[in-house]
């Protein structure tokens, strides 16, 4: 047995098919299909480890169905480690070339070519948002069949040059000194999101931390692992363990959910190598929940539904700490939605490579969200915000969709010009 397929092997082993999982996966909850269950795919892929079956289109299929939400692994009794499985089978039905077309040479080509390539990125983005304010984008848009405006619609509205400007290197502590840590920007998050990368900085700050930004970090790799590039985001993955080499620091600090859980086990995808970067990086709610928050002094008089991004909840193990953080702020009130922690349908590129099945399970979140009527709903991932915002837009919600960092970054400030 090759070494991939022995290790996809071993990790199926410990599924004891209790059925635990299948209430909690959306692609089942769709269907109705075993097949499309983690526990009916983990039943294919022992057949192939086991050569009792091909590696073919319909494993290949099936694979690629899963949104690697990870809710499974919440719901395990077993401990069955999904998600790793899972990017494993991906890159051996990538070697074995079953992903064909122009939609994957596309795919691949923007993963590799733009994503990872911050200069290519920061040049596309500018000139999306170019066309945006020329309304271009809309002219087009009006010309293409449904489907396609469907996912036009997807695109994010891109901020201001003056949001997209690269961090301070190194930002001083407010008060008295707490530690020092390093930020993890990402690739998307300062292009699309520059100004929550901003507020993640202050609040820090705020509370008490040095925030120095290695200039030498890089993509995480999520989604070239999730796409079943794993070599590609093994290399990204080194980068960023030489750039957080440092010793000086009490951890590295992400906003972004995906790539938090993608750096928080490093050390299985680079074993050894990764383990000092793995053992240091937290999301940032994490980090302040864990530490203590200091309180903010500002009122928001709103009402929030938080809502959970699944590589958080389930990849993270991050759970309750957002809604800590979110209950300190003076006037802000935490409003119950359905299920917070089923997923929104994102998944990295899944509302652009599997559109049906993502708007199905974003229909169930809208529902639960539309029934709670939020003024806010907060979410820690930058797929999960464009997804949510997309479809609040297009359903009508008045909700608006922010990162929790962004709530208490606005409440220190005004906290700090009341009179």
């Amino acid at each position: 047995m090759e070494e991939c397929w022995a290790a996809i092997y071993a990790r199926t082993l410990d599924c004891v098919h209790c059925g635990m999982c299948l209430p909690t996966c959306p692609t089942y909850r769709e269907t109705g299909r075993e097949i499309s269950s983690p526990r009916g795919r983990i039943y294919l892929l022992r057949a192939v480890a086991e050569q009792r079956a091909p590696l073919n289109d319909l494993i290949a299929e099936e694979a690629y169905l899963c949104l690697g939400c990870r809710a499974c692994e919440t719901a395990c009794p077993s401990g069955v480690r999904f998600g790793s499985m899972l990017e494993r089978a991906r890159a051996e039905i990538d070697r074995a070339g079953l992903r064909r077309g122009w939609a994957f040479r596309v795919e691949r080509w923007a993963l590799r070519g733009l994503v990872a390539r911050p200069r290519r990125l920061s040049a596309a983005i500018s000139l999306l948002g170019c066309l945006q304010r020329l309304r271009v984008d809309r002219l087009v848009a009006a010309c293409l069949p449904k489907s396609s405006r469907e996912l036009s619609a997807l695109a994010p509205r891109v901020p201001p040059a003056s949001e997209r400007r690269r961090l301070p290197a190194f930002t001083p502590a407010l008060g008295e000194r707490r530690g020092r840590v390093a930020f993890f920007v990402g690739c998307v998050m300062p292009e699309l999101f520059g100004a929550i990368n901003a507020a993640t900085v202050r609040v820090l700050s705020r509370n008490g931390f040095d925030v120095v930004v290695p200039a030498s970090q890089g993509c995480c790799g999520a989604l070239h692992a999730h796409s079943g590039d794993l070599d590609f985001a093994r290399g990204l993955a080194r980068r960023n363990v030489g750039a957080f080499a440092a010793t000086d620091l009490d951890a590295v600090i992400v906003n972004s959910a995906g790539c938090g859980a993608v750096l928080r086990e490093l050390n299985d995808w680079l074993p050894s190598e990764g383990a000092a970067l793995a053992s240091r990086v937290r999301d940032v709610s994490e980090f302040l929940d864990t530490v203590g928050l200091r309180p903010p002094e500002g009122r928001i008089e709103s009402r929030v539904c938080y809502d959970a991004p699944c590589h958080l909840i389930h990849g993270q193990k991050v759970d309750a700490a957002p809604r800590r953080l979110l209950a300190q702020i003076p006037g802000l009130e935490l409003q119950i939605h359905d299920d917070p922690a089923a997923c929104c349908g994102a998944a990295g590129i899944y509302n652009l490579t599997h559109r049906a099945m993502s708007r199905a399970v974003l229909d169930r979140k809208l529902a639960s969200l539309r029934a709670a009527d939020p003024d806010y709903v907060a979410t820690g991932n930058p797929g999960c915000l464009m997804q949510l915002r997309a479809g609040m837009a297009a359903g009508g919600l008045r909700a608006v969709a922010v990162h929790p960092i962004e709530l208490l970054d606005r409440a220190y400030r005004e906290g700090a010009v009341a009179p």
